[in-house]
């Protein structure tokens, strides 16, 4: 197992498909009161975010959390606020397109402690009691994943997040 150089001190790292399954196969497995899969819309945003096209993420993002909802504009939490909260100074659109796409397995080993820095995408409250976050899309990249990389990375470079 190795850590991901872009992650930083974040404890993060590559594991096995036997062992990414072992922990990541359920829901339930998601530390956390509650799980649940980003909506379809937030997904679309998320693609638009990454510079991903309409349709390139099929797959469920599943989130974990104490609480589904943002506290202060009552929208339900999902991979967006997750990504956007990334890119602000975490990661960058292809490291994620990577990995939502890829097929190497991650697994973040600080869980169950809260993911930092994750942001209400609308209101932009911080979300300080998100567990958790999977996609099982690994297998399932639309197109050629290299191809979306290079294209989200290109478009990172021209037209940078808000």
């Amino acid at each position: 197992m190795s850590a991901d150089p872009d992650h930083g001190s974040r404890k993060t790292v590559e594991v096995s498909p036997e062992l990414f399954r072992q922990v990541y196969d359920s829901p339930n497995s998601l530390p956390g009161k509650d799980q649940w899969v980003t909506p379809d819309e937030d997904v679309r945003r998320l693609e638009q975010l990454l510079g991903m096209n309409v349709g390139t993420i099929g797959a469920p993002l599943w989130v974990s959390a104490d609480n589904r909802n943002c506290e202060s504009c009552e929208r339900t939490v999902s991979w967006l606020d997750i990504v956007a909260s990334a890119l602000a100074d975490v990661h960058s659109a292809a490291k994620i397109a990577e990995v939502i796409l890829g097929d190497r397995k991650w697994v973040n080993v600080e869980a169950p402690e809260a993911i930092a820095g994750v942001r209400c995408f609308e209101c932009g409250t911080p979300k300080t009691d998100v567990r958790s976050f999977k996609c099982h899309n690994w297998a399932y990249a639309i197109g050629d994943l290299e191809a979306v990389v290079r294209e989200v990375a290109r478009r990172a470079e021209s037209h940078p997040p808000r």
